[in-house]
């Protein structure tokens, strides 16, 4: 008998536990680049599309949605940790509605970044764009739910932003240098202070709006993506360190941002999710996770391919995505975003459970 209360008072402690978690964190709201897009990009006139095959072949029925991975992004793996729902939708996609964003949305576009040039590049959403995106959902989630309700799911939801990897990659130093360009206007540690004063514009408008628990990421150590090794000619295709440097000095910019706005921003819970480290880890040490291959990627040759160039029927492209840090020339693996994922979780947002 004191054995069945026992397991009895065991059982309603776990339901206790597991409804705090629910009610601590009704949904997870996302904005960002490629990283954390779930297919925006697909309802937007650009070239920046991952919404064909191979994409998406490790997906839920192997549904090529959008995601630059071949399954799921950690984003994905971040909301089902944290007992919210196992993937997150995008804004655009029709095949969805509010009740599906009531718990959870990502309002991010696939090679956008922190600077507005940059989402020029490729005719891709603006961060300033996401942010009216998150206005019109807010209203939406109010007219659904009624203002009480969704004034509470806004300032308990958490809300995760990952950019900033496309600012340097992909804007400044790939545009050529001249009138107007990134690299004449600015030192690169004087675009890194431009980067970090917009993050902290839009954590700041993310607080006006009512969000109070938010997740700033990190960037990964940039120099080691498949593309900018195979270029890496001189370097003989090792990583290039210029590059994570300034992922390590950007990433140090960040992490004092969020303790400055923690002290100035009455209630915010900001967190900084460095995924740098554990994935330099994953980089040096591939054989402790289970993997072969970080230099190059598995789809097509894995060298520069991604996006259209990763073709359904490149004969070139692996058969076992998890043996593979890298699924095109510049996104991770399902794999790879789930440990990157579950190291974010454990290192920074369990605060928030």
């Amino acid at each position: 008998m004191a054995y069945a209360y026992f397991i009895w008072f065991l059982l309603c402690q776990f339901l206790v536990f597991v409804s705090e978690i629910q009610a601590k964190l009704p949904a997870v709201i996302v904005f960002g680049d490629s990283s954390v897009d779930a297919g925006n990009n697909n309802f937007i006139p650009t070239v920046a599309r991952s919404n064909f095959q191979p994409y998406g072949r490790d997906f839920n029925g192997g549904r090529a949605t959008g995601r630059f991975s071949n399954g799921k992004i950690a984003t994905d793996f971040i909301s089902e940790a944290l007992g919210v729902k196992p993937t997150i939708p995008a804004y655009l996609d029709p095949a969805y509605n509010i009740s599906d964003f009531a718990t959870g949305v990502t309002f991010a576009s696939a090679a956008t970044g922190y600077d507005n040039a940059t989402s020029n590049v490729l005719a891709v959403i603006p961060l300033w764009k996401e942010l009216e995106y998150y206005k019109d959902y807010q209203k939406l989630l109010r007219a659904y739910l009624g203002e009480t309700k969704a004034n509470e799911i806004i300032s308990e939801a958490l809300h995760v932003i990952s950019a900033g990897t496309n600012d340097f990659l992909e804007n400044y130093y790939a545009m050529p240098a001249g009138p107007g360009s990134r690299r004449t206007q600015f030192t690169i540690t004087g675009y890194q202070d431009f980067l970090a004063d917009i993050a902290q514009n839009f954590v700041k408008s993310l607080y006006n709006l009512g969000a109070r628990k938010i997740s700033l990421g990190g960037l990964p150590p940039m120099g080691c993506m498949p593309l900018e090794r195979t270029t890496n000619l001189m370097g003989q295709h090792e990583c290039v360190e210029r590059y994570n440097n300034v992922a390590s000095q950007f990433n140090g910019k960040l992490s004092g941002l969020v303790l400055k706005l923690n002290k100035e921003l009455p209630g915010i819970k900001l967190v900084f999710s460095n995924p740098y480290f554990a994935f330099m880890q994953i980089i040096r040490r591939p054989a402790l996770y289970g993997f072969d291959v970080t230099a190059v990627a598995c789809c097509a040759t894995g060298m520069f391919e991604m996006g259209y160039a990763c073709a359904r029927d490149s004969m070139f492209s692996c058969t076992n995505a998890d043996k593979y840090v890298f699924w095109d020339a510049f996104h991770p693996t399902q794999k790879t975003n789930r440990i990157i994922a579950d190291h974010v979780v454990k290192s920074a947002l369990a605060k928030f459970l």
